[in-house]
């Protein structure tokens, strides 16, 4: 039966480190690229680290923003090391701390690994929420062939140069938006642990006084008692 546990146990891999590993290609199934940004909220457990694949075009910017909502544990740290690399495994940046972000020219093409590693922390969880994506700041009419460039019209490619730079100026409120987002959460989370943090403090110290005027009663009645009986007796 031991035999048969450890034979699980490897067939199980390595635990502790969960990731979304991307999905490969098949001669059925074509390559799922996914959006080109995302935002969302994820829990990482303690000791563990979560990993995530951003599928990029070349010459494109990459941005990788992050926050630590909250944390659970002992120690209460809410430091979290955050690594970027390119498709080939060479690291393109690195941070730890509470909050940061990591840009960076996506120079090849291909799926980049986001990973959020929680291995200090082996006492409890934390929250943190991630903005990340790529975008493209060239116009897609550049990108055409000679030929069809001549048929296109001054006009319709001024409009589309002016559309392009609007989608661009709106991605940017988006991502001044989310930092928004960020620390509004973040402080919500405060706010709330402050919040049982003082009620708890507050009952305790409140259970403290009391306590201590009851004993303080008690002893100086025991006191007086004393002092009645010694005087009876002579």
């Amino acid at each position: 039966s031991r035999m048969l546990l450890l034979v699980f146990l490897a067939l199980l891999g390595p635990a502790g480190c969960p990731r979304t590993e991307p999905l490969s290609r098949s001669s059925q199934d074509p390559l799922f690229h996914g959006a080109d940004r995302y935002d969302f909220a994820i829990i990482i457990a303690a000791g563990t680290m979560e990993c995530f694949w951003q599928f990029a075009h070349q010459n494109g910017k990459f941005f990788f923003n992050y926050e630590v909502q909250r944390a659970t544990g002992i120690g209460n740290n809410r430091n979290i090391l955050v690594t970027a690399s390119d498709p080939s495994g060479f690291q393109l940046g690195t941070s730890q701390d509470v909050r940061g972000q990591i840009n960076f020219l996506t120079k090849e093409k291909g799926f980049y690994q986001l990973c959020l590693n929680n291995q200090q922390n082996h006492l409890g969880f934390m929250q943190v929420y991630l903005n990340f994506g790529v975008y493209y700041e060239a116009f897609d009419a550049d990108n055409k062939q000679p030929e069809e460039r001549k048929e296109l019209n001054d006009t319709l490619e001024a409009i589309g140069v002016s559309t392009h730079k609007l989608q661009l100026h709106i991605f940017h409120m988006w991502r001044f938006y989310n930092f928004a987002r960020m620390r509004k959460a973040s402080d919500s989370f405060l706010l709330e642990s402050n919040y049982h943090y003082v009620n708890w403090w507050s009952m305790a110290q409140t259970c403290a006084i009391v306590l201590s005027g009851v004993l303080q009663l008690y002893f100086l009645k025991r006191l007086f008692n004393v002092q009645a009986s010694s005087r009876q007796k002579c």
